[in-house]
């Protein structure tokens, strides 16, 4: 299994586990904290990027 797969596993089991989310900017949200949080847990360090949503075409 590629490492982010399992990062992502255990995130939905241990941060996103029933919880319920209004909309995908709720659900955003709760993953970015998700991160945050399991990154604090196992002491490593994380980074959010931001992608320019707009093409130079």
């Amino acid at each position: 299994m590629n490492p982010i797969e399992l990062e992502w596993q255990h995130l939905k089991k241990d941060e996103l586990a029933a919880k319920s989310f209004e909309d995908e900017l709720d659900l955003a949200y709760a993953v970015i904290d998700g991160v945050q949080t399991r990154g604090e847990k196992a002491n490593y360090s994380v980074q959010r990027i931001k992608f320019n949503s707009h093409s130079s075409a």
